[in-house]
């Protein structure tokens, strides 16, 4: 009967990190009314990577380092292959011809500081199963990358937001005050901090009554879960045709916790009870580098279809039954 009850509050645990979806959502759409894509999908971005912050911190705190590293890197895959194939089905399928039209500037900055931080991590994988004295210092060189990622980040990010466009003259003015929508986005960041600590304690019983492995729960589950507002909000945004804002949210997502997320959380490590590197292992190293080719590919001249959407969804699949195995 304990399985059952540990089972139970990790599900309601899961459902409350997602039910702050809606509202983020709709906050979003909101401000996007006011702003143009970028500064909303940035805004919406932060917020919705609060959860994931926290379930790895809190993950890290409780010495859980498996479902802490693959947790971050789920982040990544889930919403650069899965959220981003559902976003390019849900806003290519109502169009004749079957497409999605978006701005390609945003997508091609995501995939330079996804590759970036690719490059750090392969490099660190190399050197942790090689026999050089550096592999000695991967604590001390994955600190040296983390800063160097942020600063990258913030040389980018002044640039992208001052060339942000306007809302266009046929956008839909917005119905709800900024102030209430800004309110709602920051209610939603403050409430997930308290609603990620219960769902990692939640989450090991769960991992042992469930039989599954913790690679599966943090690439698959927890990464899921900590992004269910990017999950829905970019969504449900491509569905209503709003296919800069759909791609802004995912794509800027991708990006902050790549060169941002990733790095901040491996200098916060330092003084958690266990600590994060960038030394992953080769399976994910592959995964990483793989799906930052794919979503180049496929998003770089700004056009999306449904066969582009499951090649990419069909990618996630493959890697999610390997972490089923993984131990």
């Amino acid at each position: 009967m304990s399985g059952v009850n540990h089972v139970l509050a990790f599900a309601l645990a899961a459902l409350s990190l997602a039910g702050l979806a809606w509202s983020v959502s709709m906050a979003t759409e909101q401000v996007g009314a006011r702003y143009g894509p970028g500064v909303t999908g940035m805004l919406q971005s932060t917020v919705g990577n609060l959860p994931e912050f926290f379930v790895v911190l809190f993950a890290l705190e409780a010495k859980a380092t498996i479902v802490a590293e693959t947790a971050i890197l789920g982040s990544i895959l889930v919403n650069a292959l899965l959220v981003l194939g559902l976003v390019l089905i849900a806003g290519s399928v109502r169009n004749k011809p079957r497409r999605m039209k978006f701005d390609e500037t945003l997508p091609k900055d995501t995939t330079t500081l996804l590759l970036i931080a690719s490059f750090i991590i392969v490099l660190l994988g190399l050197i942790s199963t090689g026999a050089g004295p550096a592999r000695h210092h991967t604590h001390t060189i994955s600190i040296v990358g983390a800063i160097v990622l942020l600063i990258v980040y913030a040389v980018w990010l002044p640039q992208y937001l001052g060339a942000d466009n306007p809302r266009a003259d046929d956008e839909q003015p917005a119905r709800v005050a900024m102030p209430v929508s800004v309110g709602l986005l920051v209610a939603a960041g403050v409430g997930s901090a308290f609603v990620s600590d219960w769902f990692v304690h939640a989450l090991e019983p769960t991992i042992h009554t469930l039989h599954i492995s913790q690679a599966f729960a943090g690439l698959v589950i927890v990464a899921i879960a900590g992004n269910a507002v990017e999950n829905v909000a970019g969504i449900v945004l491509a569905y209503k045709q709003k296919a800069d804002l759909a791609i802004s949210v995912v794509k800027n997502s991708v990006a902050q916790i790549a060169a941002f997320l990733y790095p901040a959380l491996v200098l916060v490590s330092l003084l958690t009870a266990a600590q994060l590197t960038f030394a992953i292992a080769p399976i994910y190293i592959g995964a990483l580098f793989g799906t930052a080719v794919l979503v180049w590919q496929i998003t770089n001249d700004g056009w999306g279809t449904p066969f582009e959407g499951a090649a990419l969804i069909a990618a996630f699949v493959v890697l999610a039954t390997v972490a089923a195995f993984e131990h």
